[in-house]
């Protein structure tokens, strides 16, 4: 059975659900998969494939999920990889920009080119911001201005991601 690693990295916990849900998706599919933090991903010895999730901080892939990269790019080469990551917080938004972030911040990374990326839309609820995050939203210029809690996460685009990435991992 094929193993396979969803390592994500997690401000406020909604990429950590993500993960866990796209990990419960390829279980359910056939696909031996465990959901982990990487920041405590030291070694992907085991693993067949390693699915990454991460937030999109203006542009920026999550900083553990960068260091899993850099300290397993050796290891990343022989596995098969997908990524996936939540960008704007409202549907909105749309999904274009954060797509092309992704890309590019990939591109400045060790990472082979995954078979798989899934753009999603997150949430945000401030009053789960940590200190800085909460100064960072308070300014009038941040988008985050005013913005009231809400979480517009589209199960069911995720779902069907997870099943169609189960295929490739097969």
């Amino acid at each position: 059975m094929t193993q396979v690693l969803v390592a994500y990295g997690s401000r406020y916990g909604t990429t950590r659900e993500v993960a866990e849900s796209v990990a419960a998706t390829l279980q359910e599919r056939g696909v031996s998969a465990e959901a982990k933090p990487a920041r405590e991903v030291r070694s992907l010895d085991g693993y067949d494939g390693v699915v990454l999730g991460t937030p999109l901080y203006l542009g920026m892939v999550h900083r553990d999920v960068r260091a899993l990269l850099e300290r397993n790019r050796e290891a990343l080469a022989e596995r098969t990889l997908a990524v996936f990551a939540l960008g704007p917080i409202k549907a909105e938004d749309g999904l274009d920009a954060s797509r092309e972030q992704l890309f590019t911040a990939l591109a400045k990374t060790p990472a082979p080119t995954p078979v798989a990326t899934g753009v999603f839309v997150g949430a945000y609820d401030p009053a789960r911001l940590g200190l800085r995050d909460r100064l960072l939203a308070a300014l009038p210029a941040s988008p985050l201005h005013g913005e009231p809690a809400h979480d517009e996460r589209d199960w069911e685009a995720i779902r069907r991601w997870a099943i169609e990435l189960s295929d490739r991992l097969h």
